[in-house]
């Protein structure tokens, strides 16, 4: 109790708190593209209880590796060398992540560009096949969660050494994505370009991934905004066809 009343009267200890908390959000993005995409092929019934549990999934795992600080810092200790570069845990559960996410990229954007339809058997009908395609999806997730909660843990760890600061930025950071899930889906639904704009940060973020399981620092500053900018650029031209579209509506009342 004495440790928090001295973390609340220092000055410091605030700054930490809102760069932590807002550097928790942004890393939260990509784990939150993900489970709107995901979610979004779900029946519509199904879709806000996945998303409530992923995001609920990713709280637990983000707070249960939180009491765990000490053997999360020593997933950054070299396991073994290949290449000239030494591989730790940490490298190799991103560069998992980074081959999944990878891989499910680029299968959704398969099955958006071929016009092919992609139904599952329908062994064991209709309700048999949604319950699976759920399991499916709360079983990418966890996946997912996972990969997300460590990067996002070491990052805490790194930025600092309070428990109680960063436990505020992981439950704010997950309350954020709690509130912007639904919105962002239902967004992410009603326009198809975005989705392949979002496919393509999937794409961006998995290469990423794996670059830095490889070693190479890349800056999440660049990737968020080069994902701002051409976020920018999808929306004008959502708004130029939206115009031109009430443009030709006008035009063919007026005749």
């Amino acid at each position: 109790m004495q440790d928090i009343m001295m973390l609340i009267q220092d000055p410091t200890a605030w700054v930490a708190l809102v760069t932590l908390v807002v550097m928790e959000v942004v890393l939260g993005i990509d784990n939150l593209i993900f489970i709107s995409i995901l979610t979004n092929k779900l029946p519509p019934e199904h879709r806000d209880k996945a998303r409530k549990i992923g995001i609920g999934l990713a709280l637990i795992m983000r707070l249960g590796l939180l009491g765990t600080v000490a053997w999360i810092v020593q997933l950054t200790n070299p396991v073994f060398e290949a290449f000239g570069h030494p591989f730790s845990w940490k490298d190799m559960i991103l560069i998992a992540g980074g081959l999944f996410l990878l891989y499910k990229a680029t299968k959704e954007i398969h099955h958006n560009v071929d016009p092919v339809d992609h139904k599952e058997d329908m062994v064991g009908g209709a309700d048999k096949v949604v319950q699976m395609t759920f399991s499916a999806a709360i079983i990418q997730i966890l996946i997912l969660d996972l990969v997300f909660s460590i990067d996002s843990i070491i990052t805490a760890v790194g930025m600092t050494p309070h428990l109680p600061i960063m436990i505020i930025a992981v439950i704010a950071a997950v309350t954020v994505m709690l509130l912007a899930a639904n919105p962002l889906a239902n967004f992410i639904e009603k326009n198809p370009t975005i989705v392949m704009l979002a496919l393509g940060f999937l794409l961006m973020i998995g290469a990423t991934l794996i670059a830095e399981g490889f070693g190479v620092h890349v800056p999440k500053g660049y990737i968020y905004a080069a994902m701002a900018f051409s976020a920018l650029v999808e929306i004008l031209n959502m708004v130029s066809r939206n115009a031109k579209r009430k443009k030709k509506s006008g035009e063919q009342t007026l005749h």
